[in-house]
């Protein structure tokens, strides 16, 4: 299995991040071909309380690296991609891993 971790860094305005990222970005995502499922986590904090570097990470698994590319080359796909500039986040990093356990 393979995961396509982003990570968002904290908006200036999370009521509209959140509005935009659950009502129309992720529904997006759940349309991409291959996904076998997709994991959202709100960031609460660093264990000793401090504000984590990033306000939300998503996973995304596909089974292969070949069904991740396969599904990323897709037209769902792009429109997701293309809905990134529709939010305002302070940037995102992603990362690909292969699931080890």
């Amino acid at each position: 299995m393979i995961k396509l971790t982003v990570l968002y860094k904290h908006p200036s305005d999370p009521a509209a991040f959140d509005a935009h990222y659950f009502g129309t970005h992720m529904p997006l995502t759940d349309k991409m071909p291959g996904l076998v499922r997709n994991e959202v986590v709100k960031i609460t904090g660093g264990l000793d309380g401090s504000q984590a570097p990033y306000y939300i990470q998503t996973d995304l698994v596909f089974e292969s690296a070949e069904a991740m590319m396969a599904g990323m080359g897709s037209a769902e796909s792009i429109a997701v991609v293309t809905d990134m500039a529709n939010f305002e986040s302070d940037g995102a990093v992603m990362f690909v891993g292969e699931i080890a356990r």
